[in-house]
């Protein structure tokens, strides 16, 4: 396991501090986590589990049962595809066929650039416009792989401004 930077030490139990008093805090705590550095560092995991009174089996388990919680740094931008019915009965199998060949990588992947994070998800909530991703917070409709291209092009092109 690697060691913490000072930064993301310093990050870690900052959070585990705030919110270990929390009821229920091991969840608000990953969160939080995920939130202020894109993902749970494997080093983080004694940290938390110290602060919270928990193994450190729990604290993984916890991290490894939840798809959403990722242990590795995510790229610039992160890809979240919907995979639920609604947008798989609009060919969603075609653009996520498209965008694993485009980005090069697989569910849960990074490009090798680092710039993007491909990411599957259960339901965006906007089935009316399936298929439906999202990037970095941002919901897109009717997605389709021409779209994606466009889409990607797009933040590729902001990201060098």
């Amino acid at each position: 396991m690697t060691p913490l930077d000072a930064n993301v030490q310093e990050t870690v139990g900052g959070v585990v501090a705030r919110l270990k008093d929390t009821p229920g805090a091991l969840l608000p705590i990953l969160h939080a986590i995920q939130d202020a550095l894109g993902y749970v560092p494997p080093g983080a995991v004694p940290l938390i589990a110290d602060g919270l009174n928990l193994s450190r089996a729990e604290v993984h388990g916890v991290i490894s049962f939840y798809h959403y919680f990722r242990d590795t740094k995510p790229g610039r931008h992160v890809i979240h595809l919907c995979r639920a019915e609604a947008c798989q009965s609009m060919n969603q199998k075609a653009t996520e066929a498209h965008a694993r060949q485009k980005l090069g990588v697989d569910f849960h992947g990074t490009t090798s650039n680092g710039a993007f994070t491909f990411e599957p998800v259960y339901c965006l909530g906007n089935c009316a416009a399936s298929p439906a991703m999202m990037i970095d917070g941002e919901l897109y409709g009717r997605v389709t792989p021409d779209r994606f291209d466009a889409i990607i092009a797009d933040i590729d092109q902001r990201g060098k401004r």
